[in-house]
């Protein structure tokens, strides 16, 4: 980059870097939040003075090192005398300091995955300036504590606990319940102790220079992109790493100056549900992180209309404009400072699969978007949402206790209380509700890995109800009745006690809690309503055919019934893991002959072949293609750890002459001749197939015997033949001339003329190498993209 290239823009700058050929110019450039504001702001909307840094200077803050780019502090500087101008106010002032927020604004919504700092400009100074001119200590030491704490933990690093220890003390000392009846010289007196903190732990001063604080505030948030939580959430939603995050450097305004301010959040419809009504929070006499941390429990936006009518009907024509102007729902948030409204952000909401899905539909009813528009503003994977598994209403069901329905769905599992153990537990096996006072952006590892969220304070916008519906993953929040002591890993509620481990199942669609783990069922099969309406729309506009995987006759029913066209992929191992199976699987792996093996086959076909009926019949008239058995054949046995236990402890309490040792020993031995080294490779797939041809003659004959039952009754049945792990064209042909001499010997056997194709799976790098000398001998292709990284 040059000295030339503007890294700052003010928001009233922003809408000239609208471009007609690229949409989303303005957006890519000044993040989401940057571009938002910049279009308020150019509607004329009551918006805070302000500027955004660009993602491209924080793309160069990498490249370089962890250093500004070449003109961007003089651009900063500039930019601060220019808002001074703007707002009448001196940065650094002690008489009439300017006060900046800085927040982070990646191109997409993050939701609480980057860093804010409030109040910036305080110091040991200036807050007596602010005291004057509001004429309200109080407020102003309130103020500065917010700052040195948010600034300690974004930028020194330091542990958030470490303060909120201090606060928790000095509510106690004064006999408060909550921080609003904290006094002013109680608050200078925290701010004091805190940075005695910061002096402790990071051993420097606290910065009081306002253009020192104001350089490490950004680099902080350009640091935040690449934070672990910030990390782990791209990861998540597949976002690309070499985005970059902007930087948004706005006026204060307060919500936090009495009873006639307040901040909130709010939706122009309900995210849970897709309702056209406005839905969200607010908090009187706060600042908005206490709204999104959930610091506090807020009341409901409503409720700003009777405490200020004026303000919410100012509210509700802006909230309606926004929609109208990006004709999608969007996620608001304002303050009110003395009775008068400022609009902080706009962004596309977030929303759940029920909501985004009638949302959609209203929105053409409305007019305001097409169908086209209408099936792209949907996230495909998001639908998985609407068949969350659900409480089964037939048994007993007492509620522990109840919270808000933050992210519909039901999950049970294991109690734990941090982020880390939920990411521990599911690495063992083990399902986890991650139950949290409030949770954080640190907390987004554990928030994955868990089944649900339960935390005790928060509201439907806080930040565990706002990742929780992005992720598709159940959530009760502000749950008031459940205390949570981090330190002994327990929670209480009305006198019951739960300890880490203990069971609960949560109910994120109503809000409920249950001491245990309650059974858990899907939903109908059968589509909603609106549901069916919106892939009706996807199916006029899509141009390829949908199917699905399915193993079990049951799968391939439910498939069918929910739009699949055919099935592209049968996994016939999963067949051989039956109980009533598995032992005959054992002899086939064991036999000491071709006799012996033929027989076990010759077992196990009947099964085979009700399996494949069963699929068969249920995607009648519609393709199914079934891979020939995959895997090594040491995955039909017991784990080599397991059976050198097992024998060692069967020669030491029966001798090596009994008969359960030798059958142990015999399956110990075979274990240790099939171990594969690297089991990607080696002894399975069409390897197998070739080794042992009965295999897969076996398979194929129980396909086409199905098929040819079927057929005679009427069916219409349509097998294909996926031979897998092919990578040379021996290989190819080898395998697909045994297919076909089997399946055309059945289907003249039966007098059945049945139309079938042989293909194969492309999942090594070998066969991507070779895939035309392949092609003259398969009929279709199948890419197993998974494997294709892992050979």
């Amino acid at each position: 980059m040059t000295t030339a290239t503007k890294y700052v823009y003010f928001f009233d700058e922003g809408e000239a870097l609208r471009a007609p050929s690229d949409p989303n110019a303005m957006r890519n450039l000044l993040g989401g939040k940057g571009a938002g504001l910049a279009e308020m702001t150019g509607a004329g909307l009551p918006v805070p003075s302000g500027f955004t840094i660009t993602t491209e200077a924080c793309l160069e803050f990498y490249h370089g090192g962890g250093a500004f780019p070449e003109g961007l502090q003089d651009q900063i500087d500039r930019a601060m005398h220019e808002l001074e101008r703007r707002t009448g106010k001196g940065f650094g002032d002690v008489e009439n300091p300017l006060l900046v927020s800085v927040r982070s604004g990646a191109r997409v919504s993050m939701p609480g995955m980057m860093d804010t700092i409030l109040n910036l400009g305080l110091n040991d100074k200036t807050v007596d300036g602010l005291a004057k001119l509001t004429a309200n200590q109080r407020f102003a030491w309130d103020a500065y504590r917010r700052f040195v704490m948010m600034y300690s933990n974004v930028v020194l690093g330091i542990r958030k606990d470490r303060f909120e220890e201090e606060i928790a003390a000095a509510r106690r000392s004064l006999g408060a319940q909550s921080d609003a009846e904290i006094d002013a010289a109680s608050w200078r007196s925290l701010v004091d102790g805190f940075t005695a903190i910061v002096r402790q732990d990071s051993g420097r001063e606290f910065p009081r220079d306002v253009h020192d604080q104001l350089r490490g505030a950004i680099q902080a948030v350009f640091d935040s992109w690449n934070s672990k939580r910030a990390v782990d959430y791209r990861r998540f939603n597949k976002i690309p790493d070499d985005w970059g995050t902007a930087v948004n450097v706005m006026e204060m305004v307060f919500g936090n100056m009495g009873d006639d301010s307040g901040t909130g959040v709010a939706f122009t419809r309900d995210p849970n549900t897709g309702e056209p009504a406005l839905f969200g929070e607010y908090l009187s006499n706060a600042q908005g992180e206490d709204v999104v941390a959930g610091i506090r429990t807020p009341e409901k936006i409503a409720d700003l209309a009777r405490r200020q009518p004026k303000v919410y009907a100012q509210f509700e024509e802006i909230a309606t404009r926004l929609e109208r102007h990006y004709r999608d729902v969007q996620d608001l948030e304002f303050t009110v400072e003395r009775g008068k409204l400022f609009m902080l952000q706009t962004r596309s909401a977030k929303r759940t699969a029920e909501a985004a899905v009638r949302i959609a539909l209203d929105l053409v009813a409305e007019g305001l978007i097409d169908r086209r528009r209408a099936v792209a503003m949907v996230n495909a994977q998001s639908l998985d949402q609407l068949f969350h598994a659900r409480i089964d209403a037939d048994q007993t069901i007492g509620v522990a206790c109840k919270g808000l329905n933050a992210s519909p769905g039901a999950a049970a599992g294991q109690i734990v209380f941090s982020a880390e153990d939920a990411v521990a537990w599911k690495e063992q096996g083990r399902r986890t509700i991650l139950v949290r006072t409030e949770t954080t952006p640190d907390d987004v590892h554990g928030m994955i890995a868990a089944e649900g969220i339960l935390t005790a304070k928060g509201g439907a916008t806080s930040h565990a109800a706002v990742v929780a519906r992005g992720m598709g993953k159940p959530c009760v929040a502000g749950c008031d009745a459940l205390q949570i002591d981090r330190r002994t890993k327990s929670a209480s509620f009305d006198g019951h006690e739960l300890r880490e481990g203990d069971w609960i199942t949560i109910d994120g669609t109503t809000g409920n809690v249950t001491v245990g783990e309650l059974r858990l069922i899907r939903p109908p099969t059968k589509l909603p309503q609106r549901l069916a309406t919106f892939l009706s729309w996807a199916d006029e506009l899509r141009r390829m055919e949908i199917w699905t995987n399915a193993d079990t006759p049951e799968d391939a029913a439910r498939a069918r019934e929910l739009g699949a066209q055919g099935i592209g992929l049968c996994r016939t191992e999963h067949m051989f893991m039956q109980p009533e199976r598995l032992p005959i699987v054992h002899q086939m792996i064991l036999a000491a002959t071709a006799g012996e093996r033929a027989e076990a086959l010759e077992r196990l076909l009947p099964f085979q072949r009700d399996d494949f009926a069963g699929i068969l019949q249920a995607m009648e008239g519609l393709p199914v293609t079934i891979r020939l058995l995959d895997p090594p054949l040491h995955e039909f046995l017991p784990s080599l750890e397991e059976l050198l236990v097992e024998t060692t402890e069967l020669r030491l309490t029966k001798g090596n002459d009994s008969p359960e040792h030798r059958e142990k020993a015999a399956m110990l031995r075979r274990v240790q001749q099939l171990h594969e080294q690297n089991p990607m490779l080696g002894l399975r797939v069409c390897r197998l197939g070739i080794l042992f041809p009965e295999i897969y003659e076996m398979q194929v004959r129980a396909i086409f015997e199905a098929a040819c039952e079927l057929k005679r009754n009427g069916v219409d049945a349509r097998p294909d033949v996926m031979i897998p792990g092919v990578g040379t064209k021996a290989e190819m042909q080898v395998t697909r001339d045994a297919a076909k001499r089997v399946a055309d010997d059945v289907l003249t056997a039966h007098e059945v003329t049945l139309p079938y194709r042989i293909g194969t799976m492309v999942e090594l790098p070998r066969a991507c190498l070779v895939a035309d000398e392949l092609a003259e001998y398969a009929e279709f292709f199948s890419f197993g993209t998974n494997d294709l990284t892992q050979t």
